[in-house]
């Protein structure tokens, strides 16, 4: 089985209310086992270094720091994770950070780095251009706003790689692709990722909102025009997207965020969600692997 990285939900809620939230879509069936205090506590680490370790066996070696909230935020179960990954016989090395940027602070950034080993922070921005929009579309209270580029700034003053994954919400017109380089270039990304919003089926208020917030489709083939007039193709990836490289910037178009299409012989992603168990869908309980 070949698998291309491994996420790890972090406990924790989130301060934010992002209008596309797909946590939000869903009640959440997956109990927190892992900082569950009882007499078997051993017992659901043994189990969760298990996971960890069945993905490393099967030639995973990224891994993801993400979750239902800010990952970031959990300090304590991130301090505990340090631990159990230097346990492993084969420990994970190249981890990376997801986050809107919640709460990610000078000390925070530096517990990543040195104490857990984190050497890619993926910000994610519902729009790279304005504060206001960003953090209006992200749902963020007052404490939790972030200014883009002075974040940006400590990240990359802190030797992170830094990846701009840009949820493609209507705060970008369809002519907008150039721009969104062009910005990136300023704030210093090294990797940039286009999110198309995933709405789902159905008609509550998460799905309602993609469905009339999502950028003009006409910005998909602009960028993918541009992509390919400005860009090198690099490789393509294991599950379906091109890499490229785009004036020094790795570029992927990633229109499948929620990994919906079949994606054989690779897995996308093993998902270890807080009840100690191994999912291969975000979206389906179904999934479970292991």
């Amino acid at each position: 089985m070949e698998i291309q990285s491994l996420s790890i939900v972090v406990p924790g809620g989130c301060p934010n209310a992002c209008k596309f939230c797909v946590s939000r879509m869903r009640d959440d069936p997956y109990p927190n086992l892992v900082e569950r205090a009882d007499a078997d506590v051993r017992l659901r680490e043994r189990d969760y270094l298990a996971r960890m370790a069945f993905a490393r066996d099967n030639g995973c070696n990224n891994l993801i720091l993400t979750g239902e909230g800010e990952p970031a935020l959990n300090r304590r179960f991130l301090a505990r994770f340090a631990e159990w990954n230097a346990a492993l016989a084969k420990p994970f090395r190249w981890m990376e950070l997801q986050t809107s940027g919640a709460g990610l602070d000078g000390a925070t950034l530096e517990f990543l780095r040195a104490e857990l080993g984190v050497s890619t922070v993926a910000l994610s921005l519902s729009s790279i251009f304005d504060d206001g929009v960003n953090a209006e579309y992200n749902g963020a209270p007052e404490r939790f706003r972030i200014r883009i580029a002075e974040l940006c700034a400590a990240v990359k003053a802190r030797g992170f790689n830094l990846r701009l994954s840009l949820n493609m919400t209507d705060a970008y017109g369809p002519d907008d692709a150039e721009k969104a380089f062009a910005r990136a270039r300023e704030l210093g990304a090294e990797q940039l990722t286009f999110r198309r919003l995933y709405g789902g089926p159905g008609d509550g208020a998460q799905e309602t909102w993609v469905r009339e917030h999502s950028v003009d489709p006409a910005f998909w083939p602009a960028l993918a025009a541009y992509v390919k007039g400005e860009g090198r193709a690099l490789e393509r990836l294991p599950y379906g997207p091109v890499r490229y490289s785009v004036d020094g910037i790795s570029t992927v178009i990633d229109d499948d965020c929620m990994a919906t299409a079949d994606e054989a012989p690779a897995l996308r992603y093993l998902i270890l969600r807080p009840d100690c168990r191994l999912y291969t869908k975000w979206d389906d309980r179904g999934s479970l692997l292991f």
